[in-house]
């Protein structure tokens, strides 16, 4: 009987947290299968679809039984995605590029960042939407833009930004899928050139499978590995970040409380990447790791739509579209021009 008792004991806030949390989780899961959907039947990407999906249900983030778990969904289940994208990561895949690769992929992400902050100052943005749009166009998309905005201070413009930058990059993304084998050919790159170039230059996974496999098996294997060395970039990008801007006031936030100097979600990113570097992970558990991470990244990106305005992101401004386009070509250009320098031309 005192063993049962201790049981009930123990998950007693069981009940509360349900009915706290629950229509809220139940809600942005819906959704985010409805996204799913309809990226599988119609051929849209899934991010874009639960972006949308969420924006027209802003209402449900305002008030009533949803409100907790969409707050849950967009911090909490997001950086869970994220720390388990550390999966596809391994040391293989940087000893399988070549080094003169892996340097290129490395200042194409410095440079991309400097570069946005420079034409940040000169459009008159700040820094934090540079940071955040050069961020996510640099290393990965949607799900580079979510785990930086997890340490960026916070201030007034920060959901805002968030949502602008997840969806330009992801109908970037599809831009770059349909129009890059076309620049590919006219630039007349090999198989394996051109997957350098797609994973290289195109922000989501997903877009760069697309384009690559769109050529050739070689190209979209090449483009996927190349695509998956920049995701490896995205726990030292966050760190260097948290580090950096650790002192810096958010709005909000008591005085004197300072966020963790290491991130909980890319210490478990860095752990899941090295434990499937030495082959602990098993092919089926990683396999279903990712899965998980698919699913709650589009669950939380739901709730990020959900938790913003239409309004709000329309309010953004032309300048900042001009920002992330930039950063889009100068990324590109980078790129085509140390395969140059590495005879890939």
């Amino acid at each position: 009987m005192s063993a049962v008792s201790e049981t009930t004991r123990r998950f007693q806030w069981l009940p509360a947290a349900l009915s706290t949390y629950g229509p809220g989780l139940l809600v942005t899961a819906a959704v985010a299968m409805a996204a799913q959907f309809l990226s599988d039947h119609y051929g849209a990407p899934a991010m874009l679809m639960a972006l949308l999906l969420g924006i027209a249900f802003h209402f449900l983030s305002e008030e009533g039984r949803c409100v907790a778990g969409i707050e849950l969904s967009a911090k909490m289940i997001l950086r869970i995605g994220v720390a388990l994208l550390g999966m596809r990561i391994s040391v293989d895949l940087l000893i399988g590029l070549g080094s003169g690769t892996i340097l290129l992929l490395v200042s194409a992400i410095a440079a991309t960042i400097l570069f946005g902050l420079a034409a940040a100052k000169i459009l008159g943005r700040g820094w934090r939407l540079a940071l955040l749009t050069s961020g996510a166009v640099a290393i990965c998309g949607a799900s580079a833009a979510m785990a930086i905005a997890a340490v960026l201070p916070k201030n007034e413009f920060s959901e805002r930004n968030l949502i602008f930058t997840v969806l330009s990059v992801t109908v970037l993304s599809t831009l770059a899928m349909i129009g890059y084998p076309i620049l590919a050919q006219s630039l007349g790159l090999d198989a394996r050139a051109t997957g350098i170039f797609f994973g290289g230059t195109i922000h989501d996974v997903a877009q760069v499978v697309g384009a690559g496999f769109s050529v050739s098996p070689e190209a979209g294997e090449t483009a996927t590995l190349v695509k998956l060395i920049r995701v490896t970039m995205l726990a030292p990008v966050v760190l260097i970040f948290s580090i950096a801007l650790r002192n810096v006031p958010q709005e909000g936030v008591e005085a004197g409380k300072r966020p963790p100097l290491l991130p909980g979600f890319v210490v478990a990113f860095l752990m899941l990447a090295a434990t499937n570097s030495v082959g602990m992970v098993p092919a089926a558990v990683a396999e279903l790791g990712m899965e998980a991470s698919r699913w709650s990244l589009l669950a939380g990106i739901v709730a990020v739509g959900m938790k913003t305005s239409l309004r709000r992101v329309l309010d953004v401004g032309g300048d900042a579209v001009a920002l992330i386009v930039a950063e889009t070509i100068f990324l590109g250009v980078f790129i085509v021009a140390g395969m140059h320098y590495l005879g890939h031309l």
